[in-house]
């Protein structure tokens, strides 16, 4: 009777560290000592560095002198990492000449300013995605050429013009997406040449998808395509966008976006809390 009591304990113990084993692996476990160069000098100097750079939704500056600095998802992830590693997160001004040799010079850890992945960068720094950014085709509730299309598809009309801003980000995706459409360049400088919507000369124009809330709540007069989600998903012209290490860092990088993962629906909701109030 003891054996078989002693047993039953036994085999109820390892049931137990086995469970608890099983969930402590959905939690990334930190690369133990000698694994990454990077996480040893972190926790070593008791401090995660990051680089800051405005660039909302992502990473919001708090200008009020009153509560904290910074926000957003960028910042949500960096808080994350510093709490993990058992650090205190310091934020670093960069510039957006700086924001990506920094990290070869060695001044930050993690460049959290939000980036957009390019080719070019990924030849110095790896990335940890957490979000991109997209294209938004707006146009006038009132136009029946842009209220009936369904897609951003239908707009490829000859029928159909399309405004943008010469020397703008859009110029080369306009005149690639929109062949059959007539193009119409502009001069200016903004989120988008609403102007042109608004005065007829044109029948739809481009604009990135999160100043397009601002916009669309403001001048309920207008229609945007994709229409899901108030184009929030859209594909079109879509980047990732995310933070940034130095080159040749496997185990800090492999960490890094495991925990972006297990995060990811916080941060996500965290952007659109950001979208939805900017103005």
């Amino acid at each position: 009777m003891a054996m078989t009591k002693t047993t039953k304990r036994l085999t109820a113990a390892l049931a137990g560290a086995f469970f608890a084993g099983a969930a402590l692996a959905q939690t990334p476990s930190v690369p133990p000592p000698g694994a990454s160069s990077r996480i040893d000098a972190i926790r070593k100097a008791g401090v995660l560095r990051v680089g800051v750079l405005a660039n909302a939704p992502w990473l919001v500056e708090n200008t009020s002198g009153s509560g904290e600095a910074w926000s957003g998802p960028a910042w949500m992830l960096a808080k994350e990492y510093a709490k993990r590693l058992n650090v205190r997160l310091e934020p670093i001004p960069v510039s957006h000449e700086t924001k990506v040799p920094v990290l070869a010079s060695n001044q930050i850890d993690i460049s959290v300013t939000p980036l957009a992945e390019t080719q070019e960068r990924l030849k110095v720094v790896d990335f940890i995605i957490y979000s991109r950014t997209s294209v938004c085709m707006f146009g006038l509730k009132a136009n029946p050429k842009f209220a009936q299309a369904k897609s951003v598809d239908d707009l490829n009309r000859p029928d159909i013009t399309v405004a943008y801003y010469t020397g703008g980000g859009e110029e080369g995706w306009v005149k690639e997406r929109f062949p059959k459409a007539q193009l119409r360049g502009v001069a200016g400088s903004g989120v988008a040449p609403v102007e042109e919507v608004m005065a007829k000369r044109a029948d739809a124009v481009p604009i990135n998808r999160v100043p397009w809330v601002a916009m669309g709540r403001k001048l309920t007069q207008l229609a945007v395509l994709p229409k899901d989600n108030n184009c929030q998903n859209s594909t079109e012209k879509s980047a990732p966008v995310g933070m940034a290490i130095d080159k040749n860092q496997a185990a800090f990088l492999q960490w890094a976006r495991v925990v972006e993962k297990e995060i990811e629906p916080e941060l996500k909701a965290d952007e659109a809390k950001v979208v939805d109030t900017m103005k």
